[in-house]
C-alpha cells in the first residue's frame, strides 16, 4: 500500500503543474491587452494629429478623445489583474520567481496566499469597475436636477468604497 500511496501522491503532487497552463495563457491575455490598449493610444494620437493639422474641431472632439483614453486604461488594468493573476497563481502552485525575489522594484508581484492574491486582483478589479463607471459617465447627458443627484450620490458612493478599500489595505 506504501508504494501505491507514493505514486498516487506523486501523481497527484505533478497535477498543480496544470496551473502552468492559467499561468501562460493569462500572460498571453494580458499580452494581447497591453498591445490592443496601446494600439488604441496610438490610433488616438493620430486622430488628434489629423484632427489638429486639418485645423477643423469635430464635435464631441473632447469628449471622443478623452473616452477612448480612458477605454484604453481599462484594458491597460484588466492586463495588469491577468499579470497579477499569472504572477500569483505561479508563486502560489509552482514555485517562487527568483529574480523577483532579487528585484528592488515594488513587491506588487509577491503573493504568499490565496487571500493576498484575490486582495489584490480585487482592487484592480475595483479601479476597473470604477473607470469604466467613468467612461460611461463622461459620455452622459443630464437633463433633469434628479439625474444629476443621482450623478453626485453615485460619485459620492465611489468615494466612500474607495476610502473603505484604501482603510483596509492599511490595517493589514
Amino acid at each position: 500500500m506504501n508504494f501505491i500511496e507514493k505514486i498516487f501522491e506523486s501523481t497527484l503532487w505533478q497535477g498543480r503543474l496544470l496551473i502552468l497552463l492559467a499561468v501562460i495563457f493569462g500572460m498571453v491575455g494580458a499580452l494581447v491587452l497591453f498591445v490592443v490598449a496601446s494600439l488604441d493610444i496610438y490610433h488616438v494620437a493620430t486622430y488628434t494629429i489629423n484632427v489638429l493639422t486639418s485645423h477643423s474641431h469635430p464635435e464631441n472632439f473632447h469628449e471622443k478623445i478623452v473616452g477612448e483614453i480612458i477605454g484604453a486604461v481599462d484594458l491597460y488594468l484588466i492586463a495588469v489583474v491577468m499579470l497579477l493573476f499569472s504572477f500569483g497563481l505561479y508563486e502560489l502552485f509552482i514555485s517562487k520567481i527568483d529574480i523577483a525575489e532579487k528585484s528592488e522594484s515594488s513587491g506588487i508581484l509577491k503573493i504568499k496566499d490565496l487571500d493576498q492574491l484575490k486582495d489584490k486582483l480585487a482592487k484592480v478589479i475595483v479601479m476597473v469597475l470604477i473607470v469604466s463607471f467613468f467612461k460611461r459617465v463622461i459620455n452622459m447627458q443630464y437633463n433633469t436636477p434628479l439625474e444629476m443627484l443621482y450623478f453626485a450620490i453615485s460619485i459620492f458612493a465611489l468615494a466612500i468604497g474607495l476610502y473603505f478599500l484604501h482603510k483596509g489595505s492599511q490595517q493589514h
